[in-house]
């Protein structure tokens, strides 16, 4: 190399003996070296032709992007860890989905740990894990069982849960899983019902618990009997289960469903039982997925925006990327940001029979 030459910082090494460099391929494929760059950083400000003769270059000369080398020229990996617990339930695999897309728009890449239970001891270790595997952040969509005394974080790491109990030591960012219960619970009230039932999600879950409670003082500061709930697993098996128990109650005439898959299973007991909805027992579910509005009756339930809150989750850990500081300040006020629901009034609902 001729002295004083200036020297290009790649995404590769170029050195000779250590595979094609990003110049190589942008030789090949006929374009500039920063659309190479843009493409193995997956920005979508490149034009879809171009990105595939990029990509056809890479995959001939076996070119992989180093991200060390990535790091050191961009300052970050582009990539983000997320830790979540059973992705088969709703609000889990909609939030990392929602996670997924804001990342991309960004720029970054994700890389996900299912994690199989969501104790402290392996919520802790799958952040352990993430962390050696070059992340510049890290989600946790719901810790669960862990408590933010007990979860042990790698240090310096940037973090942001979508759990409200962390909010003093971590970024939090979540639903406002107590509004929604409450109105579901007072709907169900104003139409004239006696009282309401609630089909409850498992008991260690922070979302399912949240819920019962909302919907427990909702009866209670308004006079009404608290049944005993009927406790589920989220699925619509579980629901179904609950909905035999309850239709064979002729008193029960209003039930509130911490989901809305319970809540299809819920409405397929009462048929069976042939107890009408909403004639003879209004049914209210929690989340509208993408099915709610297509049951029959079309599903009462409570929406959330998954896609802000996975935007807002994203937004807050490259926050603290990019500036560099931490956010663990317990006395901050602004570390907890909550996404409003709304409920959608559909056919599942009305007055209770004369």
């Amino acid at each position: 190399m001729r002295a004083g030459a200036p020297v290009r910082h790649e995404e590769v090494d170029a050195v000779e003996g250590r595979g094609p460099s990003l110049a190589d391929v942008a030789a090949l494929a006929g374009v500039s070296t920063q659309t190479v760059s843009r493409v193995s950083m997956g920005l979508d400000n490149v034009r879809p032709v171009t990105r595939d003769k990029v990509l056809a270059a890479m995959a001939q000369l076996g070119y992989a992007p180093n991200t060390a080398a990535r790091a050191l020229r961009y300052g970050s990996f582009r990539t983000i860890g997320v830790i979540a617990h059973r992705l088969a339930r709703t609000g889990e695999s909609r939030t990392v989905e929602a996670v997924v897309e804001a990342a991309r728009r960004e720029g970054y890449t994700v890389t996900l740990i299912d994690v199989e239970s969501p104790s402290s001891d392996v919520v802790s270790a799958a952040a352990t894990r993430l962390s050696h595997q070059a992340i510049d952040g890290l989600v946790i969509i719901r810790a669960e069982t862990a408590t933010p005394d007990s979860l042990a974080l790698p240090p310096r790491l940037p973090v942001v849960v979508s759990d409200s109990r962390f909010v003093g030591h971590h970024p939090a960012v979540g639903a406002d899983q107590g509004d929604g219960a409450r109105s579901a619970t007072q709907h169900l009230l104003d139409l004239g019902h006696r009282t309401v039932h609630h089909v409850a999600g498992p008991a260690d879950s922070i979302p399912a618990q949240l819920r019962a409670e909302a919907w427990r003082d909702t009866l209670v500061a308004a006079g009404s009997p608290v049944p005993e709930l009927v406790e589920g697993d989220w699925t619509a098996a579980s629901g179904y289960d609950a909905g035999r128990r309850l239709a064979a109650d002729p008193e029960v005439t209003a039930v509130f469903c911490a989901n809305d898959e319970m809540a299809a299973g819920v409405l397929r007991a009462l048929h069976e039982a042939g107890r009408a909805v909403p004639g003879d027992v209004s049914v209210v579910g929690f989340d509208d997925v993408l099915l709610a509005g297509y049951l029959w009756p079309p599903l009462t339930t409570v929406a959330q925006d998954f896609d802000e809150i996975g935007t807002r989750l994203v937004a807050r850990l490259l926050q603290q990327v990019r500036s560099g500081e931490i956010e663990d300040d317990a006395d901050a006020e602004d570390l907890h940001e909550v996404v409003s629901v709304s409920l959608l009034v559909r056919q599942s609902t009305a007055p209770p029979p004369a």
